[in-house]
């Protein structure tokens, strides 16, 4: 072992060892920034220009990206494209394997047709060898489904927690997998004496598997396990009948529209009170405080992907997306940001520009093997030096990355709780 991996290690040892102070249900892990932003997919096109450009002479990378521009995600999309602007920005400032990198992007729509759509057009038409998609978990998994699984392309999710993408170890990602939140949620509930609980969770991959895992991990009896549709201009019935349960506690695992639906018709029907509130990332967001009557959710509990808060590497990304947008990243917005820059150092790494040579390496340079690198300039000198894949340890803006062979990142999570209808920070988690 080198001195350099003496480094790394410490200071891996250090960023997960700060956030053990406030420890919540499980083992801490490394601190978060409050996630002030509209939550994750966690759940689950219209064609762009070109996000960059390179002078005559250079070679342009040009890779995909499928993202939820709108419908019910878009909230999401929105934050992760303030992520992939900086990042391309830092890579392109240092140069990726003598040229630049840019991004052909198309909108998913936020649905699976709109997703499988855009990545055809990527995949099949531009034929890029490495794609970013998507947000929604279903979305996903249909593009992987459809159209990258049994070809070279690489394809790394840059929101996407659903459990089940650990069923395609090709289909890598940078959030931490939903099971983690499903049973950080499960021990809330259990340490908070919840006995038994009503589950009401959205009818697609995320809903059903995020549920499921929640059923594994929890102590107490579940009164009731039903799903909902997403869109719906109502979900009246679905809190009547969690209320006709008497559950200890109601868990949501769904998104922003559909559960600011749900809790100003609990408000209506006056029965906000009637139980403990908890949910999973996709709850979480300014927008459902905004559209619930003040005071109504105070008490609820939540459980998000996060950030190391103190890491330098981090607090330089916040002070960047500070400057730029005038707001504080979310959690979402930093997995975005590392979706590019893996992908860009994985470009580096490989032998040449194919699918095939990317996969090669994409996971060797976050693993924890190599010299820990907290930027993308930090991370192509170890590489543009003649340093091979494993040499890299690339510790992003999101916390230590460390593919596994699922494509499954480590996982850091930090639950909020509404507090006088604010989200205050109530812990850290490592799932």
């Amino acid at each position: 072992m080198n001195d350099h991996d003496t480094r790394s290690i410490d200071r891996r040892s250090v960023i997960k060892a700060a956030a053990s102070a406030g420890l919540v249900g499980l083992a801490g892990c490394s601190g978060g920034a409050p996630d002030e932003g509209d939550g994750g997919d966690g759940g689950d096109g219209d064609g762009e220009s070109t996000d960059a450009s390179t002078d005559s002479g250079s070679e342009t990378y040009t890779i995909g990206m499928v993202d939820s521009l709108s419908g019910s995600l878009s909230a999401f999309g929105q934050r992760n494209q303030r992520g992939k602007e900086i990042a391309l920005d830092d890579i392109n400032s240092v140069g990726v394997s003598g040229g630049e990198l840019a991004i052909s992007q198309q909108d998913d729509q936020s649905t699976s047709q709109g997703g499988v759509s855009a990545a055809q057009t990527l995949v099949n038409q531009e034929e890029v060898p490495l794609l970013i998609g998507t947000v929604g978990s279903g979305v996903s998994t249909a593009i992987h489904e459809s159209v990258v699984q049994n070809t070279d392309v690489v394809q790394i999710s840059q929101n996407s927690t659903s459990p089940n993408l650990t069923n395609f170890p090709d289909l890598l990602r940078m959030p931490p997998a939903g099971k983690a939140q499903a049973e950080a949620i499960s021990s809330l509930l259990n340490e908070d004496g919840n006995e038994s609980a009503a589950l009401a969770w959205i009818n697609n991959d995320y809903g059903q598997s995020v549920g499921e895992a929640f059923i594994e991990a929890y102590d107490g009896e579940i009164v009731y396990n039903e799903p909902h549709d997403q869109g719906q201009s109502s979900y009246s019935s679905t809190i009547s009948s969690m209320s006709d349960t008497d559950a200890d506690a109601w868990v949501f695992i769904t998104y922003q529209p559909e559960f600011a639906t749900m809790s100003q018709e609990a408000f209506d029907l006056g029965v906000t009170d009637q139980a403990a509130w908890y949910g999973g990332d996709s709850v979480k967001g300014p927008k459902v405080l905004e559209s619930a009557p003040e005071g109504s959710l105070d008490g609820m509990k939540a459980v998000v992907p996060s950030v190391p808060q103190d890491a330098e590497n981090y607090q330089a990304f916040v002070s960047e997306f500070e400057e730029r947008f005038g707001e504080e990243p979310t959690s979402w917005s930093a997995y975005a940001y590392d979706a590019v820059v893996v992908s860009a150092l994985a470009i580096e790494a490989a032998d040449e520009f194919t699918g095939s040579a990317l996969m090669e390496v994409v996971r060797d340079v976050t693993r924890p093997e190599g010299e820990e690198a907290t930027t993308y300039e930090e991370a192509h000198e170890i590489l543009a030096n003649g340093g091979s894949p494993s040499d890299v340890d690339y510790t992003g803006v999101s916390g230590p990355i460390d593919l596994d062979e699922n494509g499954d990142p480590v996982g850091l999570l930090q639950v909020f709780e509404v507090v006088d209808h604010a989200y205050e920070p109530a812990g850290f988690i490592e799932g």
